[in-house]
């Protein structure tokens, strides 16, 4: 089983990821991890040399190697399935899962956290709520060709941790209808 989580940043794919990858068994990767990893660099050192255009580049690359894997919980970056084909990509050698969040939910997540990211690093507040609800408007065609639209905010419990068990639940049925 080869599972692709997607969704806007701060949508939590990596911490369900680990949720789920442990409940299921399987190894848990994060693919911003794994690029650190590869090249040595951070996420913001190849935004900084090399512009957005060769880190989707390397994303691309980092990410088809994960074609030799055969189990996996994969966190995917944000972008991830908005370019090349990487969305096609996914569906084709795995399920992919959209972790649908709303854009006040994204928001409360990131302003805490903007300065660590690139993309995000220099917004003030208005500038990052009106960030967030482009880039996600621009970014939902892509995101909805997931195997797995999972709407969090629909789903939502006191404890996130619970998200996990949901989520394996609809998981287990596309398996069953594949």
């Amino acid at each position: 089983m080869r599972i692709f989580l997607i969704g806007f940043m701060g949508s939590g794919k990596t911490y369900t990821g680990r949720m789920l990858a442990s409940r299921a068994g399987l190894p848990f990767f994060d693919l911003d991890e794994y690029i650190e990893q590869q090249t040595g660099q951070s996420i913001s050192n190849i935004f900084a040399s090399g512009g957005e255009s060769l880190f989707r580049a390397l994303e691309r690359q980092y990410l088809h190697e994960f074609a030799h894997e055969p189990h996996f919980v994969l966190a995917c970056g944000g972008g991830t399935p908005c370019f090349f084909d990487n969305v096609d990509w996914m569906n084709t050698y795995g399920l992919s899962i959209y972790l649908k969040t709303p854009v006040h939910v994204l928001y409360e997540r990131l302003r805490h956290e903007a300065a660590k990211r690139p993309l995000l690093a220099s917004l003030d507040a208005q500038a990052l709520s009106d960030y967030i609800t482009q880039k996600l408007a621009e970014r939902a065609p892509f995101y909805e060709k997931a195997t797995i639209c999972f709407s969090v905010e629909e789903n939502s419990t006191e404890n996130p941790a619970d998200l996990s068990p949901l989520l394996y639940q609809q998981i287990r049925h596309a398996i069953a209808r594949d």
